[in-house]
């Protein structure tokens, strides 16, 4: 018993020794490696090799699980997403289906009508590109002279830019031709709505925005309507842009052009086959003022 104690009592002292120079011996052993790596970089660098070429292989085999959920995971995710496209593409399909129907009954529907009613397709258009080269824009007119060489170009030829419908060929000299503008107060062209085919005049008063006339009592016309040309009396062919409404008032209705009228630089003059619905000037072609 006596020497069991005493044993104890001896442990005891070491671990109070141990303690008290833990903090020595950790600085001391932090130094001498220091030293040895300076002295020996070579036997520290073989070893930390050796503990890299040992450490690898064990983190190569933990990562294993990590890297099949996270394929599974993946896999899994792709498969919910391909789900998905499939049926957007079903939905898709069938609407196409009906589409396709439809307009195979449309063109049915159109071969038919078009036999019936002995339907003649309009001649292809001609167009010549003509450069603006004057203005003639004061109180009483608004229009602009265009160089057009040799080109045949005759009354009536609408004139558009890029954007849509500017005005028609009013007079056709040697070489230039006067083209009267949608704002001036000569130029009465017929148009409608384009989505409720409501019809009028468009009608120039030498101002900026043009208005439509003749148009029918408790028509609905809004503000950001399109206006295109309507084909009545085969001076213009229908559908061609020509702007929007930009003010309905009680007995007016303003319309402003798609083409910015007062910087035009170039204008096409387009022949759609309409011979002889204006006729020339009786003397011929005159020299332009």
């Amino acid at each position: 018993m006596k020497r069991r104690r005493s044993l104890f009592i001896h442990l005891s002292h070491i671990r109070l020794l141990t303690q008290k120079f833990a903090l020595v011996i950790l600085f001391l052993s932090t130094f001498v490696f220091m030293l040895v790596n300076k002295t020996n970089s070579v036997l520290v660098e073989k070893t930390s090799s050796v503990a890299t070429d040992i450490v690898s292989p064990a983190i190569d085999v933990l990562v294993i699980p990590a890297k099949v959920i996270s394929a599974v995971y993946d896999y899994f995710k792709d498969l919910r997403q391909i789900h998905k496209d499939n049926q957007r593409l079903r939905e898709e399909n069938m609407q196409l289906s009906k589409l396709y129907d439809r307009a195979r009954a449309l063109e049915v529907e159109n071969k038919l009508l078009s036999e019936i009613l002995n339907y003649v397709t309009p001649p292809s258009a001609e167009f010549i590109t003509a450069r603006v080269i004057a203005e003639e824009g004061d109180a009483f007119s608004h229009s602009v002279i265009a160089y057009i060489g040799d080109e045949p170009v005759k009354k009536g030829q609408v004139a558009i830019s890029d954007k849509g419908v500017v005005g028609r060929v009013d007079r056709v000299g040697n070489v230039y031709a006067k083209i009267l503008l949608l704002t001036d107060i000569n130029s009465k062209i017929p148009v409608m709505v384009e989505k409720t085919r409501i019809r009028g005049i468009l009608s120039g008063d030498n101002t900026p925005l043009p208005k439509m006339i003749f148009i029918p009592l408790g028509a609905d016309l809004n503000i950001g309507d399109r206006i295109v040309t309507s084909g009545v009396a085969g001076v213009f062919p229908a559908g061609l842009p020509i702007g929007r409404v930009v003010s309905v008032n009680k007995n007016e209705i303003r319309v402003k052009a798609f083409s910015n009228l007062e910087q035009l630089d170039y204008v096409k003059l387009v022949n759609y086959g309409l011979d002889g619905i204006i006729s020339e000037e009786p003397e011929g072609k005159p020299n332009n003022e």
